[in-house]
């Protein structure tokens, strides 16, 4: 049967029309406009490379709800392939549309290419605002890597500044289970681009955990982390200090080796504080030692 059309609460996610298209997906003006037609829910797939990985289950009965009453308004976009029809953009209504019941959904069918496929959902996601940070990041990276943009030609296909690219892929470089914290909105991603700084693995997901457990703002985790960086600074400082100390102290103890003339030895403790060993033979050359300091003292 045939869903009646009309407004749905909840159903803003029309595919974005060609004159809004940016630059990249302007050929769809050239495409004759393909009719709509019903295909059935189980032959559609979803594209396995679409930027969005993550639906949430309340929303997405919310608009089934919507859709057993008002129907779908806005079609799928979908590409023939050998066996199936591949959702280019619309995911989501198919997703609701199987869960209120249907067993087939307004389509509308044209051919594209691999990267105009992935330009059509990044924006349609992109525009309703549905990736979280790391989807949005990884989506940016699959178009330079996989279809050879530059940062500045995808900023222009997904009405973007060209910074604005850059700083999302940038958190593409936080540890694996960071950007898990992202995804699962635990962090934010202004929290996260504070955690950059932090190259420290294992310090950069445990002060993450911090802010979660803590409910740091922001400003309160760049606070943080100029401590955490600081702390760390001294540490590597005072540890590069103890590798040479023992070259400094065998200098020192041959030097005083001279000016005495007995074997000296140096032991120095982490606290900074230590004690110096003079060795001496005979009673005789522990008298001379004293004598020497004896002279020193006048």
């Amino acid at each position: 049967m045939v869903a009646k059309k009309g407004l749905g609460r909840g159903l803003d996610s029309m595919i974005p029309k060609p004159n809004k298209l940016p630059a990249a997906s302007e050929k769809q003006e050239k495409t004759k406009e393909a009719a709509e037609i019903m295909i059935a829910t189980n032959e559609i797939e979803p594209n396995r490379d679409q930027p969005r990985k993550n639906f949430d289950e309340d929303a997405l009965a919310e608009l089934a709800e919507s859709i057993k009453q008002f129907g779908i308004i806005q079609p799928l976009l979908l590409k023939k392939r050998e066996h199936y029809y591949e959702i280019v953009a619309g995911e989501r209504r198919w997703r609701a549309a199987i869960m209120a019941g249907l067993k087939e959904v307004p389509a509308i069918i044209r051919e594209y290419s691999e990267q105009e496929v992935m330009e059509i959902s990044l924006i349609e996601n992109l525009q309703r605002e549905d990736l979280n940070p790391i989807e949005e990041a990884q989506a940016f990276q699959r178009l330079i890597t996989e279809f050879h943009l530059k940062q500045d030609e995808v900023a222009e296909r997904v009405s973007k500044s060209r910074t604005a690219i850059a700083n999302s892929m940038r958190l593409l470089k936080l540890d694996e289970r960071v950007q898990k914290m992202v995804i699962e909105d635990m962090i934010s991603s202004g929290h996260a681009r504070t955690l950059l700084s932090i190259e420290d693995k294992e310090l950069q997901y445990n002060t993450a955990v911090r802010i979660f457990d803590e409910k740091l703002s922001v400003r309160e985790t760049e606070r943080l982390v100029k401590k955490l960086l600081s702390e760390k600074e001294q540490q590597k400082f005072s540890e590069e200090a103890a590798a040479t100390a023992p070259v400094i102290y065998r200098s020192l103890e041959e030097q005083m080796k001279t000016i005495i003339g007995s074997k000296v030895s140096i032991h120095n403790r982490s606290n900074g504080k230590g004690k110096i060993e003079i060795e001496y033979y005979s009673g005789d050359d522990l008298e001379r030692i004293i004598e020497l300091f004896q002279q020193i003292q006048k």
